[in-house]
């Protein structure tokens, strides 16, 4: 089975007309300002898992400032979640410019059918101190209802490109000792957090719950990631993620083949990871 758990889907009326949403949200402007950055919705999606041999995908929209376009974005995940329930699993997305609206609005968004929360970002204010403090109402409910976090995360060095953001370690590290019984994926490889497990004291009851994916790793990482971020972090904590459509699956395993994983690391990459964290049924 091979389920991508990092996929971005959007509603007909913004891959239509992108520019009208750009208007006091300038972090999807950012990212999709230019015609290259592909807007797709759930149609387009679906074709291209079965051109790619992908079982499953776990769908969610943009981090809107707009709490009306969140609902939007979210509400149209929710529909397809429940049209290709054998197909695709889905997470809330929202920004934070209100704390306690978040909060309710993961409520309304679980009990409607979706598996937790993300992927959540912060492109332009960058992963503060401030915003680690904001995340408490909406943790609460991910406590109660027993879901996950998705989190964006990048790397503090390197080239720039639309969507890298002021990331501190520092942060990340203070998030997951205040928020960290709750399992959380860092995307992107957490920009290279998992060195950090290497330490002997304290992290590794912080990391316990923390899983990662391969979000955009052909664009940022040489292909042993695969192979010495697994050995890392431990090979059941890394999941497959595309970031479509950004990039299509089939490149992902193109690489993985190529990294000198075996046929068992592989898998658990590749799906059987998700499938245990996402409640997928991995015997298809």
């Amino acid at each position: 089975m091979k389920i991508d758990a990092h996929v971005h889907i959007f509603p007909p009326e913004i891959c239509r007309q992108r520019e009208k949403f750009f208007r006091r949200e300038p972090d999807f402007e950012l990212l999709y300002a230019s015609p290259k950055a592909k807007l797709v919705g759930a149609e387009a999606l679906l074709e291209t898992m079965d051109e790619e041999g992908v079982d499953y995908s776990v769908v969610f929209g943009f981090p809107w400032r707009d709490d009306g376009v969140s609902r939007l974005c979210n509400d149209y995940v929710i529909e397809q979640v429940g049209n290709s329930p054998g197909r695709l699993r889905g997470l809330a997305c929202f920004g934070f410019t209100d704390p306690e609206a978040a909060a309710r609005e993961s409520e309304r968004c679980i009990d409607a059918g979706l598996s937790g929360i993300g992927e959540l970002a912060f492109y332009v204010e960058g992963f503060t101190a401030g915003v680690v403090e904001r995340f408490a109402p909406v943790i609460d409910v991910l406590r109660s209802r027993k879901k996950l976090l998705m989190l964006h995360t990048n790397e503090p060095v390197g080239h720039q490109y639309p969507g890298k953001s002021e990331v501190s370690f520092v942060q990340l590290y203070r998030f997951l000792k205040l928020y960290g019984d709750v399992p959380t994926i860092f995307a992107h490889w957490g920009g290279g957090f998992p060195f950090f497990h290497l330490l002997k004291k304290e992290v590794g009851e912080v990391v316990a719950n923390l899983y990662y994916d391969t979000a955009a790793s052909p664009y940022l990482f040489d292909n042993r990631i695969y192979r010495l971020g697994g050995e890392m972090i431990g090979f059941d904590k890394v999941l497959f993620g595309s970031d479509y459509p950004l990039l299509r699956p089939g490149r992902y395993f193109r690489e993985i083949a190529e990294a000198g994983l075996t046929e068992d690391e592989a898998a658990l990459v590749c799906g059987i990871n998700a499938a245990r964290l996402f409640e997928i049924d991995d015997r298809k």
